[in-house]
């Protein structure tokens, strides 16, 4: 059976957000435990911290996607920044919670679900656009 073109676009969508992942975890995996923690200068962010703010930006994105504001009230995103010095555990459990809130809510979706209005930072976005701009955001802190 021929798949529609939403179709397409929301399988083409979780490939690519999978890939990132991958590819992300696969650059996380050859640093040493001390080194997601090292940042070279004081404006630059540590791997650790680019794995907070990565989990907390999908989980508030995502949870309720079409439903809530992508940004939650519970969210702290200043917080993101701050190193916490947590261990590889802990960084991967966040790293993985906030991944699983994306992909669960994308399974979720239909094709009639492209055209909707969800709201990021009480801006309107179609779905479509707000995927874009995930996909956009994630792959820029993977690729640092």
């Amino acid at each position: 059976m021929m798949k529609t073109s939403g179709e397409e676009y929301l399988l083409e969508t979780i490939k690519s957000f999978r890939g990132m992942k991958s590819n992300a975890e696969k650059a996380i995996e050859q640093i040493s435990d001390n080194a997601l923690h090292f940042s070279p200068d004081p404006l630059s962010n540590s791997v650790g911290i680019i794995i907070q703010h990565v989990a907390g930006n999908l989980k508030s994105r995502f949870r309720d996607f079409l439903t809530t504001d992508g940004e939650k009230p519970d969210r702290h995103r200043d917080e993101e920044f701050i190193e916490k010095n947590l261990n590889r555990n802990e960084l991967m459990a966040l790293w993985n919670y906030g991944w699983n809130v994306l992909f669960t809510a994308l399974n979720s979706l239909n094709e009639a679900d492209l055209l909707h209005t969800v709201t990021i930072r009480k801006e309107p976005h179609s779905v479509i656009r707000a995927l874009q701009r995930q996909l956009v955001h994630s792959s820029y802190h993977c690729g640092q």
